[in-house]
């Protein structure tokens, strides 16, 4: 499988921007699959995700109600829709999908092999 991620840009706080995550090579719509970002000096974090079944998503505390995930089965995309972004959304962000992965590590990097190379978020205060 090959997950290719793009959307990312520099945009002010308070703005919004959408990533997109176009997979290959392996249909997705039995994977469980999820945004993760890495800030310079600091561990990826989960960021969104939704288990295997598509049934239920899960997000980090710190974008709750300001970030949405959804994926479009039919087109092999995941995205996510970011809002009122803040300064400490800068980061790398990548998405990640795998069929193994179970309900409870939908938010662990470590569970997921297939994975996108990262684009670029920078948010200016």
């Amino acid at each position: 499988v090959q997950l290719q991620a793009s959307g990312g840009g520099l945009v002010q706080a308070g703005s919004s921007l959408a990533l997109s995550c176009a997979a290959s090579g392996r249909t997705f719509s039995r994977f469980a699959v999820g945004w993760f970002r890495q800030a310079p000096g600091k561990e990826r974090e989960f960021v969104a995700g939704f288990s295997r079944s598509g049934n239920s998503q899960y997000y980090a505390d710190s974008v709750k109600g300001r970030f949405a995930i959804s994926r479009d089965n039919a087109k092999n995309t995941l995205y996510l829709q970011m809002n009122s972004l803040k300064p400490e959304d800068t980061a790398v962000y990548y998405c990640a999908g795998d069929p193994t992965v179970i309900t409870s590590s939908v938010g662990m990097s470590s569970a997921y092999r297939y994975w996108g190379q990262g684009t670029q978020v920078t948010v200016s205060s």
